[in-house]
């Protein structure tokens, strides 16, 4: 039985957002609606949902502009954002990845496929439920329960997905993990992504951590690895 949380819906076509929110309530869940940029700007700021979804084409604000913004902020930064979009092109989708959106649903959707995606996201924002609750690699530690990144005493501020991905390549403990483990393990199985948008996901976290980006090491044609040191392997 899923938990109840409280999702924003930011979506300029009202009818589409009615049936969006009546399906969520059914399943469960809290609905708040915007339906233009500002006013799902300040919903997400003044209310810190539990996700987002979040329209690209939207009057005022457009839905990479609330992005960028939502992970800016402190308070509002680690919030999931499912992007949902009549924008099918993939770099449409890796832009939207590269802004801080966990997951990408184009219209035309089905109710199912949205709610399931919405669920997988939410459950990477809950933990794995491994009781492992802290892991490190070199100067890189990450807190499993409280969702919390810090390299040496710095915080990092990561989204979901970013965390997820971060994590897995902690906990494999210097071993090399193929594109499609990396989307077993920080996404779940069953949920469509493509090599790219792994790798933007991966490329936000380099940045993140900075100088120590480097840790994260790609291993052409077979995926990503994480070292303890920034040495060349």
């Amino acid at each position: 039985m899923p938990l109840c949380r409280r999702i924003l819906i930011v979506e300029d076509e009202a009818d589409l957002a009615d049936i969006i929110a009546f399906n969520l309530q059914r399943a469960g869940h809290t609905p708040l609606q915007a339906s233009d940029g500002a006013a799902g700007l300040r919903l997400a700021q003044h209310e810190r949902p539990d996700l987002v979804i979040l329209d690209l084409m939207l009057p005022g604000i457009d839905g990479l502009e609330i992005a960028r913004r939502l992970r800016a902020e402190p308070t509002t930064a680690s919030i999931p954002i499912v992007m949902l979009t009549a924008k099918a092109d993939e770099r449409d989708q890796l832009t939207g990845l590269a802004v801080g959106a966990d997951d990408y649903v184009t219209k035309p959707f089905s109710i199912p496929v949205l709610l399931a995606r919405v669920e997988a996201v939410l459950r990477r924002a809950e933990g794995d439920g491994s009781g492992v609750a802290v892991a490190a690699r070199g100067p890189v530690r990450i807190d499993l329960d409280t969702h919390e990144v810090r390299v040496g005493s710095d915080p990092v501020r990561l989204t979901t997905t970013e965390f997820k991905l971060l994590a897995a390549l902690v906990r494999a403990d210097g071993r090399v993990l193929t594109r499609p483990e990396l989307i077993s393990r920080a996404i779940g199985p069953g949920i469509r992504v493509t090599d790219r948008a792994i790798d933007v996901h991966l490329a936000a976290v380099r940045k993140k951590l900075g100088e120590h980006g480097s840790l994260i090491k790609t291993v052409r044609g077979v995926g990503y690895k994480m070292t303890a040191d920034r040495e060349p392997v």
